[in-house]
């Protein structure tokens, strides 16, 4: 794709527009979101650019689409299973010992979080753990933050327990294989650091709760046995196929095709819990980047660092990048500008690049959609958790987890 000089400066305008409004996340006046936000920034670099629909849409990577599509519908069918549900309730119930629940808590989050999407976890994990922390009159802050680090990292575990690391993957060429062998020994360094910074700031007592804010807690799915287990049967066949040489993006939609077939649940039931604006989000932003790109000025910007000793491809300037980019403008947004600056062809730049957005996730509130998850569903029982709350858990859990992975990039030659 070409485009000419005179369109450039409008293009670049329009790229740091739409990313300042991704950070804000919300245009005064205006009742977008960042979803919203995203498709306005797509739709007027398509016009501005003067780019045809088809040479548009050819920006988009649509195996990463259909891969987060598929996830988005798996993890649907587990959670109206009542798999989730009856998960939160099965941790919920080991209260009687609270750092033993905390570590439950943590290994359960994550577990499920490299495997399914780390969004529908906190969604789902939330309010059932919260109202049996403040039941326990225990104060319910340091445990769900932690719940919420444990699904941002647990989802670096693999390339599909995030939407990021599935793009990732993706445009990398990566291993599934390689890429978890690689990534298991900075994610249980970060899930200890997790453990023992949230065990630290835990203590008894009665909670700070708003009943102002309280609201009805989102409706519980039955457990049915028989289709959570073809849930877990499909998701299983779904990641041993991921090691073999079938294409990912194909193995998902036939499980989709699979979950489609279904005597039970009705596929307009499915597809309502599949999360849009994720997708929206996404598809987007490969145009507000992919034209951004055509420009030169990434690659301009990428000369300009290395001429003064700021190379995004070594490791420690590349985890620093990430973590300052997510702390502005949130993960997916951070993850969509530096695969155009980095060089993705290099496996452990990958590697790492997947690594520090799930890691990085954990610092403030807004720096991922999961920590919002946790936020608004504990609100909505009344459990407040201020800005300056998940920032004095998140930062330094951040900040350990990224000098262990920097660590481990350096010690493994990364």
């Amino acid at each position: 794709m070409t485009i000419i000089a005179e369109q450039k400066p409008a293009v670049l305008i329009l790229f740091v527009l739409t990313y300042v409004g991704l950070g804000a996340g919300r245009i005064p006046g205006l009742k977008l979101n960042r979803a919203g936000i995203a498709l306005l920034g797509a739709i007027a670099v398509m016009l501005v650019s003067g780019n045809s629909t088809a040479s548009t849409f050819s920006m988009v990577n649509w195996p990463t689409m259909s891969l987060l599509f598929g996830f988005f519908v798996i993890s649907a069918q587990l959670r109206m299973s009542g798999f989730f549900d009856k998960v939160a309730v099965e941790i919920s119930g080991r209260l009687g010992h609270p750092m033993k629940f905390l570590l439950l808590l943590i290994a359960s989050t994550a577990g499920l979080s490299a495997f399914l999407n780390n969004d529908v976890v906190c969604y789902v994990l939330t309010p059932v753990v919260g109202a049996a922390l403040v039941a326990k009159n225990l104060n319910p802050v340091p445990f769900l933050v932690a719940l919420a680090a444990a699904s941002n990292i647990g989802a670096g575990a693999t390339l599909i327990g995030n939407a990021q690391n599935m793009m990732i993957g993706q445009l990398a060429g990566l291993s599934f294989l390689g890429y978890m062998a690689w990534s298991v020994v900075p994610v249980l360094f970060a899930l200890g650091v997790t453990f023992l910074v949230a065990r630290m700031q835990a203590r008894s007592g009665p909670p700070t709760l708003d009943a102002g804010d309280a609201d009805r807690p989102a409706p519980a799915y039955a457990f049915d046995l028989y289709h959570t287990t073809k849930g877990l049967i499909v998701l299983a066949a779904v990641v041993a196929l991921f090691f073999t040489s079938l294409p990912k993006e194909v193995v998902v939609l036939v499980a989709v095709g699979i979950h489609f077939l279904s005597t039970k649940f009705k596929s307009q039931d499915l597809l309502a819990l599949v999360d849009w604006q994720i997708l929206v989000t996404f598809l987007a932003l490969f145009v507000v980047s992919g034209t951004f790109q055509a420009t030169g000025y990434g690659s301009t910007l990428v000369n300009w660092l290395e001429a003064r000793g700021m190379d995004p491809a070594r490791p420690l300037n590349e985890v620093l990048m990430t973590a300052g980019l997510t702390a502005l403008i949130g993960n997916a947004p951070t993850v969509m500008l530096l695969v155009k600056l980095v060089p993705m062809a290099k496996v452990p730049i990958a590697y790492l690049l997947a690594g520090a957005n799930s890691f990085s996730a954990t610092s403030i509130m807004t720096a991922s959609l999961a920590n919002l998850i946790v936020v608004q569903q504990a609100r909505r029982q009344g459990i407040v958790i201020s800005f300056m709350d998940f920032a004095r858990l998140g930062i330094p859990i951040t900040a350990v987890s990224l000098a262990g992975l920097v660590g481990w990039a350096m010690l493994t030659g990364s």
